[in-house]
């Protein structure tokens, strides 16, 4: 078997938030072997917080990367059967062309499958296709005690509906196997609306949901009064032939963040600033035309690094779903918890959710998801405790594929669904062999657990 160790870069491993923490990882395109006595199995480390760090006392995590060979496709039906390691970004290279795209697809393509299955991701089309783990039709992974299992809705269900959204923490995924989606063409067509309040904002979006299967929109937290939550709803669905060029779209080339940008640049006066400008540089209030799926699904991704501009600190993000019936009313005050903390969010997003999904510990559920991507500051844990209490009030909860910062306490008062996860993994792990910095951080789940 051949290893390739990455590199200590002398600060250990970090996620997507510029969070480090001491550790280094292997890669090997031999992922069953190289899993073997691995307590963490890492993608490309996009997760914002600690999810994809080691716990105290770990060392080495099993890298995903190199196994990444799609392993069957079948024409007819769609289902794909791919190793955990394979991007997104590689998936979607090889499948445009041919018109397939994946269900469901969060807001980078610089994700594995195995990342996609372990945080369930949802994207703009929650509203009407749910999250990725509904579309998954098995998995095939290492358990504790080195078992490889297959597991599945007909096949030992409990640990496959607990691996969604789970985190990596039921065993390492080792496989994949998931329904593709036929596309009429590589281009889209996209809508935009620049609208003057929050409220306003949400009613387009759930009204504009009901015939658009993609939609998410921007929102600026810091005017005050009427125009706190002022925004731009972003619409796309698929062109259908004829209504855009018959060549393939093509991703543009990543314009590269080289270094880290001053940790203190971002601020409230010049986040302000760039609010304002993307707001008003919205000339028209509606806009319409043909875009790129890269535009529509990743327009960060056109940012190489882009989390460098964060600076040395980096970035923590808060992502939320609460009830819809008072959706509007907690946003404004968790933009207010922002505004009393003298902080702001660089980009926020708002995104209309759909059912819930099958996981045991999946994110989404009927409501209104707000995303806040706030500068790491000696305040955030304060900061993210009192966003929670928000949550908590408004009968939400949290994603945990963002978050690096929430209490065990906070957590457990947002998630009537943990102890029915533990339980599954206790069965299938009862070693606790399978574990990371977030789960000894909100379940006690760390290298000393037993």
């Amino acid at each position: 078997m051949s290893v390739r160790a990455v590199p200590d870069p002398d600060r250990g491993l970090c996620g997507w938030g510029r969070t480090y923490l001491p550790g280094t990882e292997v890669r090997s395109e031999q992922l069953t072997q190289l899993s073997a006595g691995k307590p963490l199995a890492r993608g490309l480390g996009r997760s914002y917080g600690d999810a994809s760090l080691l716990a105290r006392g770990d060392r080495v995590a099993a890298g995903t990367t190199l196994a990444d060979r799609i392993l069957s496709f079948d024409e007819e039906t769609g289902l794909l059967t791919a190793e955990a390691g394979l991007c997104l970004a590689e998936l979607n290279r090889l499948f445009f062309p041919r018109l397939w795209f994946t269900p469901v697809s969060p807001g980078t393509k610089f994700v594995t499958l195995g990342g996609m299955v372990a945080s369930d991701i949802h994207g703009k089309n929650h509203h009407v296709a749910g999250t990725f783990g509904k579309h998954v039709k098995s998995i095939l992974l290492r358990t504790g005690r080195g078992r490889i299992v297959r597991a599945s809705r007909e096949e030992n269900e409990d640990l496959f509906l607990a691996t969604l959204g789970g985190m990596g923490l039921t065993g390492h995924i080792l496989e994949v196997s998931f329904t593709m989606r036929r596309i009429p063409s590589t281009w889209m067509i996209g809508e935009s609306h620049r609208v003057d309040s929050l409220q306003a904002l949400l009613d387009l979006l759930i009204e504009k949901g009901q015939t658009w299967p993609y939609s998410a929109a921007w929102c600026d937290t810091l005017p005050r009064g009427g125009q706190r939550g002022r925004g731009i709803l972003f619409l796309g669905r698929w062109a259908e032939q004829g209504e855009a060029a018959p060549q393939l779209s093509h991703s543009p080339r990543a314009v590269p963040i080289p270094f880290e940008l001053p940790s203190g640049l971002l601020n409230r006066f010049t986040i302000g600033i760039f609010n304002s400008l993307v707001y008003w540089s919205h000339v028209r209030r509606t806009k319409r035309g043909v875009i790129t799926p890269d535009a529509c699904f990743y327009p960060l991704d056109a940012f190489h690094n882009w989390n460098r501009a964060y600076g040395r600190r980096g970035v923590t993000q808060h992502q939320s779903v609460v009830a819809r019936e008072t959706g509007a009313e907690a946003l404004l005050e968790m933009m207010k918890v922002l505004e009393s903390a003298h902080t702001a969010s660089f980009l926020t997003v708002v995104k209309d959710c759909g059912a819930e999904g099958d996981g045991l510990l999946s994110f989404p559920k009927p409501g209104i998801s707000l995303a806040l991507d706030i500068p790491i500051t000696a305040r955030s844990t304060e900061i993210i405790a009192q966003l929670n209490q928000v949550v908590i009030a408004h009968q939400g909860r949290i994603y945990l594929t963002k978050d690096g910062l929430t209490s065990a306490s906070d957590f457990q008062r947002m998630e009537p669904r943990l102890e029915r996860f533990l339980e599954v993994k206790r069965r299938w792990d009862p070693d606790n062999e399978f574990r990371s910095a977030q789960s000894e951080r909100l379940f006690g789940l760390g290298a000393t657990a037993t």
